[in-house]
């Protein structure tokens, strides 16, 4: 019996290899490691999805936000960190900002122009931070923000400074820096000329912890800081008519140590601890 051609039986020697690897790898395998993961894992392996009164309401995994109608903070919950997942919280749109310390000076909008302007990092962490403490009742001051909220940053120039991040008619946060005039910024002027210049402030420790002014980098984080979870306890308290000391036992309830005793910080899973309360 004649053999056949080399090159023919490096091709069936090919396709045997294929065949074989796909059954090992694309059938077998997956099918161990999902028995595996549902006997061992089950509640992870299927989403650690958490119900309430038989019905879905998310997953421990997965951040969400806890907004009325209008996408304001429900007073009686807790609020999540800030998220620049789609719309916030978007699990098909999973992503950071993609901002930087660098980026603090704001594209500012221009009156009756199409385009709306963007604002810096530095002016986003600036407003979700006098937001929150508008809420919780606190100082939303922090250091490189101005009062009314965005980036305290200057464009320097031989004979004058500006404001960048206060549109006119805006009264800039200081009135002179090193003999020059401060004045507010003209939406469309370029100022890309100037000395950038951030100006710290006087505002010391902010009351307002990071996590409440910066989104995780997947945005998707199902978790808060201790330390967040305090500043609002006395805002859901008095809005449940709870007393704070059962608020705080809640927050310890569902707060989860660092990873093997060392690593990270302590986290509050906020959805968890929000279902807790409706049970309280």
């Amino acid at each position: 019996m004649e053999r056949m051609p080399s090159w023919i039986r490096q091709h069936v020697a090919g396709l045997r290899a294929v065949l074989v690897l796909t059954v090992v790898t694309g059938v077998i395998y997956p099918l161990v490691a999902t028995g595996v993961a549902q006997t061992l894992f089950n509640d992870r392996a299927n989403g650690s999805l958490i119900e309430k009164n038989g019905t879905v309401v998310g997953s421990a995994l997965l951040g969400q936000s806890f907004t009325d109608a209008d996408g304001n903070p429900n007073r009686t919950y807790f609020q999540s960190r800030p998220s620049a997942a789609g719309d916030g919280y978007d699990p098909m749109s999973t992503s950071a900002s993609n901002l930087g310390p660098e980026d603090v000076i704001d594209t500012l909008p221009v009156p009756g122009a199409e385009d709306e302007g963007r604002q810096s990092l530095l002016t986003q962490v600036c407003a979700r931070s006098k937001a929150v403490g508008e809420l919780e009742g606190v100082s939303g001051a922090r250091p490189y923000c101005t009062p009314d909220g965005v980036g305290a940053v200057l464009k320097v120039f031989p004979d004058r400074a500006v404001s960048v991040n206060q549109a006119c008619p805006a009264t800039p946060f200081i009135a002179s820096y090193q003999g020059l005039k401060v004045e507010c910024a003209q939406p469309g002027e370029d100022y890309a000329a100037g000395r950038t210049v951030p100006v710290r402030g006087s505002a010391g420790t902010p009351a307002v912890p990071a996590d409440a002014v910066t989104a995780s980098g997947s945005g998707l984080d199902p978790h808060i800081s201790v330390a967040y979870a305090e500043l609002q306890a006395p805002r859901v308290a008095r809005e449940r008519g709870m007393p704070v000391e059962q608020v705080r036992a809640l927050i310890g309830e569902h707060t989860t140590g660092r990873a093997l005793g060392y690593m990270g910080e302590p986290v509050v899973n906020v959805l968890e601890l929000n279902l807790a309360l409706d049970e309280s």
